[in-house]
């Protein structure tokens, strides 16, 4: 009998399609669109905040609803229920990108008890392949789970292989007000053959001022805020040209939400977009 997947963060849904699993999975977060067919299965989640606001007043906004300490995203415990997952996949690593491992837990305690909660932790660049493997291995496809890992292994290992200059790169994580990227994005920057600028690897994304930035002498930024598409993010970068063109002679556009931000399999695509992109001097 097939095992019965509820994924609740949109990289484990993507983990799961990539292992082969898209006929196990049952249930979705609002956030998971890829690959696009999952969009047709029932949404368990929904924001509590408006996320098409512009980046300050949707900061402004999840500021508040933390401050009344109510969670950022309501869970349908009914709806959970009634799919009767074998295994329900979450996380732990931020409570604004996704629906937080307590809250999770406690509602499938209570709609699914035989279901085992998964709860991935990514910190660092390993730790997205590491949490490839607790999938697979929850899902009883540890096998695929290893075929997998050896794959995206070795395409990081031809971009980072590629004989260029280490230019000084500063990523973006938000707008206004600015963040800097931590957690494995320093490590995705050194792997596409950048010298990464700010937080080291593993450490939270801090808020910074565009003076702190210009103090680290980024020689190029990558602007991927999270959540972001391409369009949106070209949409709010434009107020802040003069401001991100001051920073350094070289500005990449990304889809973060598509790619840098989400600890999932595309996280290799964004290493390849930018080692292009890195070594187009």
């Amino acid at each position: 009998m097939s095992v019965r997947i509820v994924c609740l963060l949109p990289a484990a849904t993507e983990i799961a399609c990539a292992l082969g699993l898209r006929e196990s999975l049952v249930g979705r977060s609002h956030a998971c669109a890829f690959p696009p067919d999952v969009a047709g299965l029932p949404a368990l989640t929904r924001p509590r905040v408006d996320p098409m606001l512009h980046s300050g007043a949707l900061d402004d906004e999840v500021r508040r609803v933390h401050s009344t300490g109510q969670p950022l995203y309501v869970l349908d415990e009914e709806r959970l229920a009634g799919l009767a997952p074998d295994v329900v996949v979450t996380q732990a690593a931020c409570e604004v990108c996704a629906v937080s491992y307590e809250q999770v837990a406690a509602v499938t305690r209570r709609a699914a008890p035989a279901a085992e909660v998964l709860c991935l932790l990514p910190a660092r660049l390993g730790d997205v392949l590491d949490d490839v493997r607790r999938v697979a291995d929850a899902c009883g496809v540890a096998a695929r789970g290893e075929a997998l890992v050896s794959t995206l292994r070795r395409r990081l290992a031809a971009a980072a292989s590629a004989p260029r200059p280490r230019p000084r790169v500063a990523v973006v994580e938000w707008l206004e007000p600015p963040m800097l990227a931590g957690h494995w994005v320093p490590e995705a920057v050194e792997a596409a053959g950048g010298s990464p600028v700010g937080p080291a690897p593993g450490q939270a994304s801090p808020y910074v001022t565009w003076e702190q930035v210009r103090a680290l002498r980024p020689q190029a930024v990558v602007v991927a805020p999270c959540g972001f598409d391409l369009a949106r993010t070209a949409r709010e970068a434009e107020s802040l040209a003069t401001t991100l063109e001051s920073l350094a002679p070289r500005v990449l556009l990304m889809d973060g939400n598509a790619y840098l931000n989400r600890p999932g399999p595309r996280l290799v695509d964004a290493v390849e977009e930018m080692a292009a992109w890195l070594a187009a001097v």
